[in-house]
């Protein structure tokens, strides 16, 4: 069992930078897959990145390649996504979720643990 609390988000101009953080606590961070999604009023839950267990692979949406970097510490059990050049198509709320050490999984049903989500808003 994982439990996820992210927090770090809020509203930011365009251009801009926020660093989310997922503070994860439970048994065996350290095997599992981490996963940050986005959802935004009235569309589905996407995909922005994933980081696999060891830290060594990682990979990202084509929208946010470039532009976003997710980062693990596994001995703080902490996944961080650090978003540069915010676009207001950025904004939603972020998710940090969790599944087994299986990589890559860029779908929400590969993931087993969910945070509440951070509120991540971009003006123009």
């Amino acid at each position: 069992q994982v439990q996820l609390v992210e927090s770090g988000g809020g509203l930011v101009q365009a251009g801009g930078s926020l660093r989310l953080s997922c503070a994860a606590s439970g048994r065996s961070f350290n095997t599992y897959t981490m996963g940050w999604f986005r959802q935004a009023p009235g569309k589905e839950r996407e995909f922005v990145a994933a980081i696999s267990w060891s830290g060594g692979s990682t990979t990202y949406a084509d929208s946010v390649k470039g532009r976003f970097t997710i980062s693990r510490d596994s001995a703080k059990n902490m996944v961080y996504l650090q978003m540069n050049s915010l676009k207001p198509e950025d904004t939603a709320v972020y998710y940090c979720a969790a599944r087994g050490s299986i990589w890559p999984g860029r779908s929400p049903y590969d993931y087993d643990y969910w945070g509440q989500g951070t509120q991540v808003t971009v003006s123009s």
